[in-house]
């Protein structure tokens, strides 16, 4: 099964840690909110610590959109729960802004077409809007880190042309700069400004 942007996110239901707790995380209860799913292959790796804790210290940004983040890996939650417990000195994540969900069923990895013969999930990420619906997609194969301020940017420009339908975002595009408007007349007025 492979998700398609425009398509619906496939639901799901699992355990997750959530300031030192165990709690447990539906899909279907972020309807409404814009929702960044984080998939990640492993707690207690190198380049994992790095993203997780970039997108919780960057949360309060996210949220200021309507936007949850959900972590997901195929680690337990015990697992999970003993990765928030240790410092971020000392390869752990401390205490993060949002949920880590567990994948050990790899049900979810599955569902969403990032699980790779090894057993871990690729480093991907989707963007789903307040209808359930998968807007954006990025995969990233293991060793390769995601980009905090531009899953930010695109947040911003879905949000944007959601918004403002006759409208569209051209390459790097940022608030408050000039869009396209999507009819072939009215379009060159963007491309003689450029």
């Amino acid at each position: 099964m492979s998700i398609q942007v425009g398509n619906k996110a496939p639901n799901f239901s699992s355990i997750g840690v959530y300031d030192q707790e165990f709690k447990q995380i539906d899909l279907s209860d972020y309807l409404g909110k814009y929702l960044i799913l984080l998939f990640y292959p492993l707690d207690f790796t190198f380049v994992c610590p790095t993203e997780i804790t970039a997108f919780s210290d960057k949360y309060d940004q996210f949220n200021k959109l309507n936007a949850e983040i959900l972590g997901i890996s195929v680690d337990s939650e015990y697992c999970h729960l003993a990765w928030s417990q240790m410092d971020r000195d000392s390869g752990g994540v401390g205490n993060l802004n949002y949920p880590l969900v567990s994948d050990l069923s790899k049900q979810i990895s599955i569902s969403y077409d990032v699980l790779i013969d090894d057993g871990k999930a690729l480093r991907a990420l989707f963007i789903v809007d307040p209808n359930g619906i998968v807007q954006h997609s990025l995969v990233n194969n293991l060793d390769v880190g995601r980009n905090v301020d531009e899953v930010l940017r695109t947040l911003k420009a879905i949000q944007y042309v959601q918004k403002n339908p006759d409208e569209v975002c051209p390459a790097n595009w940022q608030p408050g700069e000039s869009t396209i408007i999507s009819n072939p007349k009215e379009s060159k007025e963007y491309f003689r400004s450029i």
